[in-house]
């Protein structure tokens, strides 16, 4: 049967020539899922944890632009999103290539599939569920949205996303990003690094 080129591939392949240069490879990759609502400090949490590991970082919000210029944040747009992003996490993956997931994450039907691929890829997977105090996001997302490359989530778009956060079911580690988070970030680079290098 020939090989069918098809959506998927295609956006995989376009949001692979935007990765830039790919840490080394090791024998067995780290796999750091990050959730978290908006404006809880996802991206400068793992800002921080891809210098203090080298691992390559995947955006969700930088990723949907490459695919979707003008995002519309509906369904359909969001599920062909993480079609993409989770079959080039595994292939990242396969070849050892260790990765941090950068995206809100709050299903844990959403999450299962990243389980599942951290298991099908021999991954080593550190679950970061981050959070800040909601007056603290409240600025930050006020903040964020007068930049010229912000996100686009604003207060309501929070207040909505919080009735959708879902317990996570596997072992995780929580991050209140408006504390020092040195002592977070070394806990999750033990856990990643755990035995990834062996």
């Amino acid at each position: 049967m020939p090989f069918l080129y098809n959506e998927t591939d295609s956006d995989v392949a376009r949001l692979e020539e935007t990765l830039g240069t790919l840490p080394q490879p090791v024998a067995r990759p780290g796999f750091i899922v990050i959730s978290g609502l908006p404006g809880t400090g996802k991206s400068h949490l793992a800002s921080l944890l891809a210098k203090r590991l080298h691992y390559l970082v995947l955006e969700s919000d930088r990723l949907r632009k490459v695919l979707f210029p003008r995002p519309s944040y509906q369904p359909g747009e969001s599920a062909r999103l993480f079609a993409a992003i989770h079959r080039l996490i595994e292939t990242l993956l396969k070849k050892g290539i260790s990765v941090i997931l950068d995206a809100t994450n709050l299903s844990e039907r959403n999450r299962e599939y990243l389980y599942s691929i951290a298991d099908r890829a021999g991954a080593k997977l550190v679950i970061a569920a981050v959070e800040a105090p909601p007056e603290t996001v409240k600025i930050r997302l006020t903040t964020r949205r007068k930049a010229p490359d912000g996100s686009e989530a604003d207060w309501s778009v929070y207040q909505k996303m919080k009735a959708e956060v879902e317990k996570i079911g596997r072992h995780h580690l929580v991050v209140d990003t408006s504390q020092d988070t040195g002592p977070a970030i070394e806990k999750i680079a033990r856990a990643a690094e755990g035995d990834h290098k062996k």
